[in-house]
């Protein structure tokens, strides 16, 4: 594959360059969500802990009707991620979505809610 093009608009190249390097750790902040969010299983788990606030394993398990090993599995790596934040209580963890998390998909879930897609 090849580009042909009449005029580089070497200003624009540069713009844009500069613009990327600006944005770079949003950019991957968001590549990373972004990665992370499309197994539906995680998909399904942030949508549950957006609108339920707050589950513990054993909740996710019985919901999504799959082991709690494989939802532990699932878990971890949002949290490693820190998309999702663990809080003790007695010797039950109940895991909430970040706040920075909540922001991004709000959007996202209110598409899928409304069917907007």
């Amino acid at each position: 594959m090849s580009c042909v093009r009449a005029q580089v608009n070497q200003q624009q190249i540069e713009r844009c360059k500069k613009n990327v390097e600006q944005r770079l750790p949003s950019l991957q902040f968001f590549s990373e969500t972004m990665n992370l969010a499309g197994n539906t299983v995680r998909l399904k788990i942030l949508f549950l802990l957006f609108h339920e606030e707050r589950l513990c394993v054993c909740d996710i398990s019985d919901i999504l009707e799959m082991n709690i090993s494989a939802i532990s599995q699932h878990l971890r790596k949002l949290k490693d991620k820190k998309m999702i934040l663990p809080q003790r209580e007695g010797q039950t963890i109940y895991y909430s979505l970040s706040e920075k998390h909540k922001v991004i998909f709000d959007y996202v879930f209110g598409l899928i809610e409304n069917e907007n897609l």
